[in-house]
């Protein structure tokens, strides 16, 4: 894999987010609070909403194939603060710098929103995606909690990077 380029999703780009996020659903369901069950029944205004609510970012490689998405939520109880969502990568583009390409697209959506804080929700045992919420400077909130349902069993805990 050479090149990877980050692109916006418009909510032209529906089917695609849609492909996408089962995607994602399927290779790691216990990295996200929705399930593929629930993705895979949404209408397609569903996904067209959630382009217009929910800035969407795919990596893109070489051969024009999506190899990673993130998602971009405004935080409704805090003006200063956003979330980066929805964070994945396929198998095959994993530790080649896809997800930092992706991270940073993120911050700098956030930042020109005028973002001073994004925050991220990651599973205790991804052990891979704290690694690298941590090299992009995602620190510890000392907040945690749990997945929802049906994965109530994974433990989670937020991280927060400031934009200053």
């Amino acid at each position: 894999m050479g090149t990877i380029r980050v692109v916006r999703l418009t909510i032209d780009d529906w089917e695609r987010l849609r492909a996408l996020r089962l995607h994602s659903l399927r290779d790691a369901p216990d990295a996200f609070g929705s399930t593929y069950e629930e993705a895979a029944a949404r209408e397609p205004a569903g996904w067209i909403q959630q382009l217009r609510d929910l800035p969407t970012f795919v990596a893109v490689n070489d051969e024009d194939v999506d190899v990673g998405l993130v998602r971009y939520a405004a935080d409704g109880q805090r003006p200063d603060a956003a979330m980066l969502i929805s964070m994945w990568v396929a198998p095959e583009a994993r530790r080649l710098g896809v997800g930092g390409a992706l991270i940073d697209a993120i911050i700098d959506h956030a930042r020109a929103q005028g973002i001073a804080r994004l925050l991220l929700d990651v599973a205790d045992h991804n052990v891979g995606a704290i690694a690298l919420y941590a090299r992009k400077g995602f620190e510890p909130t000392g907040e945690s909690g749990s997945m929802p349902s049906p994965r109530e069993h994974i433990r989670e805990h937020r991280r927060a990077l400031h934009l200053g």
